[in-house]
C-alpha cells in the first residue's frame, strides 16, 4: 500500500500515526506540507529515520521547491521523486491511502 501524508508534523499528528499505523513494507509519500518531515534537523526527522528499515519512504520534490526547501538536506533513505514519479507509485502499489 502507498500512504500519502500531506499535513506538517509540526501541526497534525497525520505523520505519526501512519508511521505507528502503516504495515512494514508500505511506500510513504510526504506531499504538501508533510514534506517538512523529510527534512533532516527537524524535531521528527529521528522518528523518521528510525523506520526507514521499516518502510519505503519518498517525498514530492515540486512541493519542497514551492516552500523555498529543495535545497535542505532530506533524511538518509528518503528519495525524492517528481510527479512522474508520484504516478508511477500510485500504479505500483495496489491501493492508496492518504492520511488527512
Amino acid at each position: 500500500m502507498l500512504h500519502t501524508v500531506n499535513k506538517s508534523p509540526f501541526e497534525k499528528s497525520s505523520v505519526t500515526s501512519c508511521l505507528r499505523l502503516a504495515k512494514n513494507g508500505s511506500g510513504i509519500l510526504f506531499l504538501e506540507d508533510a514534506v517538512f518531515a523529510a527534512l533532516q534537523g527537524t524535531s521528527v526527522s529521528d522518528v523518521v529515520a528510525g523506520r526507514a528499515k521499516d518502510f519505503q519512504f519518498y517525498v514530492l520534490g515540486p512541493d519542497l521547491a514551492a516552500r523555498g526547501l529543495s535545497e535542505k538536506p532530506v533524511i538518509d533513505g528518503v528519495e525524492v521523486i517528481d510527479y512522474e514519479g508520484f504516478v508511477d507509485l500510485v500504479e505500483e502499489h495496489d491501493a492508496v491511502h492518504s492520511w488527512l
